[in-house]
């Protein structure tokens, strides 16, 4: 790859961004910039199934040089702290539902303290308090429906770490606005044809009316199609159905009964017999799904689950069916064309690494780019397939530990937690984890999206049996670890105190400007 000639096949979240952070991170509005084309088929709608994300994506429409206000102005967007989970462990009892939070913030250390171990003794001591709320203020400043920010703090900057809902279509199009304001060249036509040289590469491609259009690196964004790394380049694709066993989802858009009704800070999982229903709140709606597997359930039963959890907010509007093959490529670049997005893998909706994934190629690609000579191209490559597939691979073990250690009986939840579905890595981490605390060893860093302190969060939300009668006597600070709750404990309430209702804040920078 000698030139600086960029061309993306395929518009929506992942061709969008990834022309966006190209354009600012590799000056396509210089003369000696990249030069970026996308080209979009004008019949193509976004998939709105990744309206959440995760906190990676405020450094990445910072480094796009927008305003925060901007961004949730004309994206619907609004604020989300973590994942609450309704009755993952155990169906309701009594009208009393099991639930957990995991939160984007990290575990408190005062006085550079792991508290888990800690709680852990405590939780065998007959403890109630749940792991979140015991480690981090967040899970209070949820719970009283607060805002992660004031409407001083700085740009994608506040007290607590969060993250963002939005209308995934309204997004694509903020993203297309700076995208084209950042030296983007938008064209719009479908692609019916792939050239290849002697060596293999894509040469060129054909879009009808546009005619033949050349590029030094292509970018497959074409979606589920995978125009370009499958059906020109025949990737493979690694099925993971036998371990995350949804494939369907039913999505329906529902009102709130009043303009100023409270938007939750967080996503809503809620589990059910077959799968599980995400609850997502933007300023004027919510967007509400049904993610389930068609080996234990059918889609009339999935549209009854579905409507019965919205209830009577749902009459007359409809439901929305989505099909989708869980996988990924493990080459998703192969000589001069890259993958990103739904060409590269999809996985459910589930903690919201969608998008990430897409965040992560980007800055991959940017950091390459341009590469000189045909040695250095292909050493790229490898690097990006091997950090990228080792991502992926992780995130199934992480997506597989939210279902195996359920405790429900329907037959969608028991074969979750047969450990015959279950990933080695994370059967052997569960191993170890019966007896130990989770380690920070237990990780690569590089290949990781979650910090241990997420499996820390999922693990101990679920209430996984640990016996830690051998090594307790390792840990004989308890007095000292007791106040170090307590401090934690305070400073939540410190927290709902100071910060603002979480449509208060909104309101307040979609006024701005």
């Amino acid at each position: 790859m000698t030139g600086n000639r960029i061309v993306i096949v395929g518009g929506g979240t992942a061709g969008w961004l990834t022309a966006a952070y190209l354009a600012k991170r590799l000056g396509a509005d210089r003369p000696d910039g990249a030069k970026i084309t996308l080209v979009e088929a004008p019949d193509i709608a976004t998939i709105g199934v990744g309206e959440g994300t995760f906190p990676t994506i405020r450094s990445t429409l910072a480094e796009l040089g927008v305003s925060e206000a901007r961004f949730l102005r004309e994206s619907s967007a609004t604020f989300k702290q973590g994942v609450r989970f309704v009755n993952w462990e155990r169906r309701s009892e009594n009208g009393k539902s099991s639930e957990y939070f995991h939160p984007f913030n990290l575990p408190l250390r005062p006085n550079g303290r792991d508290l888990s171990p800690y709680w852990l003794l405590e939780h065998q001591a007959g403890a109630t308090l749940p792991f979140a709320d015991a480690v981090t203020t967040q899970g209070a400043i949820i719970g009283e429906g607060r805002a992660p920010k004031r409407p001083e703090d700085p740009d994608f900057q506040g007290p607590m770490n969060y993250a963002y809902h939005f209308d995934a279509a309204r997004f694509a199009d903020f993203l297309r606005g700076v995208a084209v304001e950042a030296g983007v060249t938008h064209l719009k036509g479908k692609v019916d044809g792939v050239t290849r040289d002697m060596r293999g590469d894509i040469a060129s491609i054909q879009a009808g009316e546009l005619g033949t259009i050349e590029g030094d690196l292509f970018i497959d964004c074409s979606g589920f199609r995978a125009l370009l790394i499958g059906e020109a380049l025949g990737a493979p694709f690694k099925r993971v159905d036998d371990v995350l066993f949804n494939d369907r989802a039913l999505a329906i858009q529902v009102p709130y009964e009043t303009p100023d009704a409270p938007i939750d800070p967080y996503t809503l999982a809620t589990a059910h017999e077959a799968g599980w229903t995400w609850d997502i709140g933007l300023d004027s709606r919510r967007g509400v799904g049904y993610v389930f597997s068609s080996r234990h359930t059918d889609e009339a039963r999935a549209e009854e689950v579905l409507r019965g959890y919205v209830g009577r907010a749902g009459d007359g509007l409809d439901a929305r069916l989505l099909k989708f093959q869980t996988g990924y490529r493990e080459r998703q670049w192969i000589g001069n064309c890259v993958a990103v997005g739904l060409s590269a893998g999809f996985f459910e909706p589930l903690e919201s690494t969608g998008i990430m994934l897409i965040e992560a190629a980007a800055v991959m690609i940017a950091e390459v780019f341009p590469l000189r000579d045909r040695a250095a191209l292909d050493a790229g490559a490898r690097n990006f397939n091997r950090l990228m597939a080792g991502r992926f691979e992780r995130i199934v073990s992480f997506l597989k530990l939210h279902y195996g250690l359920t405790r429900r009986d329907e037959p969608y939840w028991r074969d979750n937690a047969d450990p015959a579905t279950w990933p080695e890595a994370l059967a052997d981490l569960l191993a170890q984890w019966k007896h130990r605390p989770v380690s920070r060893f237990d990780f690569l860093v590089d290949l990781e999206t979650f910090l241990p302190s997420s499996y820390q969060y999922i693990l101990y939300g679920m209430n996984a049996a640990t016996d830690f009668a051998p090594v307790a006597g390792r840990y004989d600070e308890g007095a000292a670890a007791r106040q170090s709750f307590a401090k934690v404990a305070e400073a939540a309430r410190e927290a709902v105190r100071r910060l603002p209702p979480h449509r208060q804040l909104v309101e307040a920078y979609y006024a701005r400007g």
